[in-house]
């Protein structure tokens, strides 16, 4: 897998992007979650930021991401298809991977799509529960070019409790914010 590229770190900064935040090297596991998700852009600026994290990150992405002449590049950048077509335990599987290795990091985008959403997936938060790896929130704001990486946070089990502290770090963020932001903050009461 690519992880450290001069080509994407020179990308990166000549397109006037920043990194803010602390890049979690002490963690053995994580899962990041990405907000928001609403442009092609944000996987090039996605690998413009893991290469100048030096981060081993892994990314789920839909399957069909993977099919025809790009599968094996986007294999290559550390990929791994998601089928979500059906209901195949998909989050199981991707527990067992985290807990058959040492030392494994992955990213996804919680919304599934680049359209504006009511909910996330919650898929990411029972991976994380589950696997007992701590969720790694990174912010992308397009204003001001800033990839904002929040400290570790351990979920508790409850999603309830825990979407209210997800909603209040991506409301922070300049730039989209979608209706699932508001969504959750409204059920504060």
């Amino acid at each position: 897998m690519l992880i450290k590229s001069v080509l994407f770190d020179l990308a990166f900064r000549i397109s006037g992007w920043k990194l803010a935040g602390n890049v979690p090297h002490h963690l053995p596991k994580s899962l990041i979650i990405v907000c928001p998700h609403a442009t092609w852009v944000d996987f090039p600026v996605g690998l413009g930021a893991r290469s100048m994290m030096n981060m081993p990150i892994n990314f789920w992405g839909k399957k069909e991401l993977f099919d025809g002449a790009l599968g094996g590049i986007f294999s290559w950048l550390g990929g791994y298809p998601v089928d979500r077509s059906k209901n195949n335990n998909l989050v199981g599987a991707i527990v067992d991977i985290y807990n058959s290795k040492q030392s494994f990091h992955a990213v996804l985008a919680p919304e599934g799509t680049r359209k504006n959403v009511e909910s996330l997936k919650t898929g990411f938060y029972y991976i994380a529960v589950q696997a007992n790896v701590p969720i790694i929130m990174i912010g992308f704001d397009y204003v001001n070019k800033l990839i904002h990486i929040r400290e570790p946070f351990v979920p508790t089990g409850d999603f309830e409790v825990d979407k209210l502290v997800i909603a209040d770090y991506y409301q922070s963020i300049p730039g989209v914010q979608k209706s699932w932001i508001t969504n959750y903050l409204a059920d504060r009461v």
